[in-house]
């Protein structure tokens, strides 16, 4: 397995400084965001753009890449494909169809995203919406050889997203109804261990059920805030107790999660995914905690 970092969290810094940084401090691979350059959704980490796909240049991508000993993991672009908007839907259906054209276009394998939910609606209704959306997506992705990797994530982090969030495929449960819909070898999950802290999932036993369908993994950890449930309780879903941390500084059991992946056989990246609020108000606290995540995870990568 190789050690990744998903490049959203250095917003201020261009592709060629974000892949000098990675390489000089122990990271292979990167994961590289891919939101719209200009407009389009603005929202702490989403809308940072490293690659901008409409204005595609990749003699110059790979430039950089072999300048530093990189690879790229994977595209990031993830944003609520199935938004009750039907034109914020269209919009980003089509952003993330040129996303799949860039990694196409650059040899790169898998583009991660969410399949998006309407918050306001049961997940049967939002299942009829998916079938509307994602085979063709799929398909699309499909024809150009390209991975397509689901992060399960629920996305409620704000009252906006609350109650039902707006990333459908969370759960195993879920995971099979979206699988059983589009069982095409190219769609799976971008695994993150976090959000089955958050929801009570054992992360150990999804890798297992779920290894065929690996086709990425996030390193991002979970602190459970014990005051805070206290407070709003477990029906909340997360609201003021859930806390994203980086990799060996919540919950997550790294050396058996990541144990769990080698009996599996899953060989691809760990990539770091950092959204520690404690860890991103200088350009100083962003690298410090990447390199806390490196010191926690590298001894298990081999």
């Amino acid at each position: 397995m190789r050690l990744g970092l998903m490049t959203a969290a250095f917003g201020r810094l261009s592709l060629e400084k974000v892949a000098a940084w990675s390489a000089a401090n122990g990271y292979e691979m990167i994961e590289v965001a891919c939101w719209p350059s200009a407009g389009g959704e603005r929202r702490r980490y989403a809308g940072v753009s490293h690659i901008d796909v409409e204005r595609l240049d990749p003699g110059r991508i790979r430039d950089v890449l072999d300048r530093h000993g990189l690879e790229i993991s994977s595209l990031a672009y993830y944003p609520n494909n199935l938004h009750p908007d039907q034109s914020e839907r269209r919009a980003v259906n089509a952003h993330l169809k040129k996303v799949i054209d860039a990694a196409a276009k650059l040899g790169v394998p898998t583009v991660g995203t969410f399949v998006g939910r309407d918050k306001a609606k049961n997940v049967p209704d939002n299942f009829r919406e998916f079938r509307k959306v994602w085979p063709r997506l799929v398909g699309y992705a499909e024809s150009r050889g390209v991975n397509v990797a689901i992060e399960n994530c629920p996305m409620i982090f704000s009252w906006d997203e609350w109650p039902g969030g707006t990333n459908l495929a969370s759960t195993p449960a879920a995971w099979d109804e979206m699988f059983s819909i589009v069982p095409s070898e190219r769609f799976g999950l971008n695994l993150d261990p976090s959000h089955l802290v958050w929801l009570q999932i054992d992360y150990e036993r999804a890798v297992r059920d779920y290894a065929s369908r690996l086709l990425h993994v996030h390193a991002k950890d979970m602190e459970i805030d014990r005051d805070g449930l206290y407070l709003y309780g477990s029906a909340s879903q997360g609201m003021g107790w859930q806390v994203p941390r980086l990799p060996g500084l919540g919950k997550v059991d790294w050396g058996r999660f990541i144990g769990q992946l080698y009996r599996v056989g899953y060989d691809g990246v760990v990539s770091v995914e950092h959204e520690d609020r404690a860890f991103e108000r200088t350009q100083e606290l962003v690298e410090r905690g990447f390199l806390i995540a490196r010191d926690c995870l590298r001894p298990y990568l081999h």
